[in-house]
């Protein structure tokens, strides 16, 4: 086992395992022996596809549904993996009042017609499926659905009497999930959230007579007036109905509430994908907002539910085809940080140049790799971004992405990788296929708004083991120490899609600022332990747990203490590792300024490896802490 200097250097004799008395059941921090997130529905990796937003809004028919699902199978892209075809809001024209149920707009879907029968979408799932596609449909937690709320005007919105108009699922969720799995053959859902927070008995539609109140439970600008309770009561409601209604197993579930109501902290555990952001739309700037909502959350996301960022907006804007650099950046970093690439523009006009970044194989490969594994962030700032993705051939993925429009010189290091500097680095581009080699250094030269991607291969640091760092899909933070949900304070803002510049612009909308983070400590501060630096480990909040899968793995080794960065300067925290829910090591309590402990556990055998730390006295103020040079070694 080779470790790093600094672990070297605080490196003492194993202490005498104290007594740990057993913590009552209702304890969050106490191991389970179990690994948590969300394993329903069909998404081992990040779901491909096509949806209708974007491109058409609610102005939706049949022909631009099929015509799209069309295009993606002639232009060889549902062959590369984009199988989702998903109807996003404006299909349905109303609900019946004397049983429930949901009518599709016949005008825009002759396909569903049926004589002396209401209209079914089972010919058009039918025929997706026989493309060898799947099929989405979108609905709302509220009675209402987002394009009620916000759409400027009433041409595509459901039409008849008030309550002929609520076609969300509040109140039929059971009656609508059957409805759109069991009996019209859908395979994907996207749950939107507008009518929870969008009707309350002071808003204007509600006023005019046009919508029945209903008490807002979700809140965008302030967590604590969202009721997170009964937010995820309806989601359980929604899984308990899937379940149900899909005995195979096989659909998708997506959660659309735009980081409110403190989902960031529990989307990972009810839903395969969920939304960090508010929408996407077709500018630069925004387009780093929504990737700023997901891109440092990577313990955050697993196979089976990941960060969702939102849509693709190639094709629009500052994506056309006269924008191909910033069409090549939005395509990479969703892809390095295991987003759903979702495709929004009418792929019925597609140029080649656009089709070639939805369709570049090795791109598409670095979402798709089955370990799972988000990127993190290797090197930070303003202006300039690395990124570095540990793959499941043991190969690393790197992005440097310059968010600026001025052309910069940067520096690649082997260290970044976590790969040694007296050996070869081998880099290939992955969109122009040059190849070249360096050591130690390498100086690269990227335009503006460019991103730099490479495949990278080079001889590890750690030659018998892996950072926790390097496999985030296997780093669950079941419990990531955080008290009090805030917002994300790094995140910049821009116009949202549905006001412009109206108004007085957009608060920290984003509430969940998480407590986990990789190579850093909680709040992207340095890991330090009393001025011992750190490059790898795991920054996280006191009294947290997280659980780590151990694949085969014999050993795992960490410094433990408290990050130079804590305020609170009397507290002391107890680090312990467990095994398949038995104590295997643990720290003594350790305040600010004692130096590092090596604490390193046998985990032969163990399939849950847990990482419980826990602090005394108050909660009031959080207590970062570090596992730092944390790996799982094999001997």
């Amino acid at each position: 086992m080779r470790l790093s200097k600094t672990t070297a250097a605080v490196f003492t004799a194993m202490m005498t395992l104290p007594v740990v008395p057993a913590q009552a059941q209702q304890d969050t921090l106490a191991p389970t022996g179990r690994w948590s997130t969300y394993t329903a529905g069909r998404a081992q990796t990040p779901p491909m596809g096509w949806s209708s937003w974007n491109a058409f809004a609610t102005d939706i028919d049949e022909s631009k549904i099929l015509g799209s699902a069309e295009a993606l199978v002639r232009d060889g892209l549902a062959a590369k993996g984009y199988r989702y075809v998903n109807i996003d809001d404006g299909w349905a024209l109303q609900r019946r009042v004397r049983d429930g149920a949901l009518i599709i707009r016949p005008g825009r879907f002759p396909i569903t017609v049926q004589s002396n029968a209401d209209a079914s979408f089972r010919p058009l799932t039918d025929r997706l499926h026989g493309m060898g596609l799947k099929a989405g449909i979108y609905s709302d937690l509220g009675r209402n659905t987002c394009s009620q709320a916000y759409s400027p005007d009433d041409t595509d919105l459901p039409k008849g009497s008030v309550l002929e108009r609520e076609i969300g699922l509040y109140g039929h969720i059971d009656q609508d999930i059957d409805l759109f799995f069991a009996k019209w053959g859908f395979d994907f859902i996207k749950v939107d959230g507008c009518g929870l927070r969008a009707f309350g008995a002071d808003a204007e539609k509600v006023r005019s007579g046009k919508y029945r109140a209903l008490p807002p439970i979700l809140n965008m600008d302030f967590v604590n007036r969202s009721d997170i309770p009964a937010v995820q009561a309806l989601f359980g409601q929604i899984n308990a109905a899937l379940a149900r209604d899909n005995p195979d197993g096989d659909y998708l579930l997506s959660l659309c509430i735009w980081g409110a109501a403190d989902v960031r902290s529990w989307g990972k555990n009810v839903g395969n994908i969920s939304r960090t952001s508010d929408d996407i739309n077709p500018s630069w700037g925004r387009m780093l907002t929504n990737f700023d909502t997901a891109a440092k959350r990577a313990f955050y996301a697993h196979p089976g539910s990941w960060n969702d960022p939102d849509m693709l907006f190639i094709g629009k804007g500052d994506f056309d085809a006269d924008h191909l650099t910033e069409a090549r950046s939005h395509m990479t970093m969703w892809a390095m940080i295991n987003a759903p690439l979702m495709i929004g523009m009418d792929l019925r006009q597609a140029p080649r140049s656009l089709l070639d970044i939805f369709g570049n194989a090795q791109v598409i490969a670095l979402d798709q790799d089955p370990a799972g594994h988000q990127a993190i962030v290797a090197f930070d700032s303003d202006d300039v971004q690395i990124f570095v993705k540990t793959l499941s051939t043991g190969e690393k993925a790197v992005a440097i992405f310059n968010r600026g429009a001025a052309s910069l010189d940067v520096d690649l290091t082997a260290a970044q990788m976590k790969f040694r500097d007296d050996a070869d680095v081998k880099l290939v581009d992955l969109w122009s296929g040059e190849r070249r080699s360096f050591r130690a250094t390498t100086k690269l030269k990227i335009q503006g708004h460019q991103t730099l991607l490479f495949r990278a291969n080079g001889t590890r640091v750690l030659t018998d083991g892996l950072y926790l760092s390097e496999q985030p899909g296997n780093v669950n933070p079941a419990v990531d120490g955080v008290v009090e949900p805030m917002p994300d304070p790094t995140i910049h803002r821009s116009a949202t899609g549905w006001q412009g510049t109206r108004g007085t612009g957009e608060g920290p909308i984003y509430a969940g600022w998480g407590g986990a983070q990789a190579d850093r400590a909680p709040f992207g501060e340095v890991l330090a332990i009393k001025g011992a630096r750190f490059d790898t480990g795991v920054g996280v909040l006191a009294n947290s747990r997280l659980e780590v899968r151990n694949q085969g793995y014999r050993r795992f080794t960490a410094v433990v203490g408290i990050n130079d960065s804590a305020r609170d300067t009397n507290r002391a925290a107890t680090f312990a590792v467990y095994g398949d829910g038995k104590l295997l090591a643990t720290s003594r309590a350790l305040k600010w300024g004692d130096p590092g402990q090596l604490i390193s556990a046998d985990v032969t055998g163990v399939r849950i490896v847990e990482l419980v730390t826990r602090a005394n006295g108050s909660n009031a103020a959080p207590l970062p802490t570090s596992w730092a040079d944390a790996a799982l070694m094999k001997r």
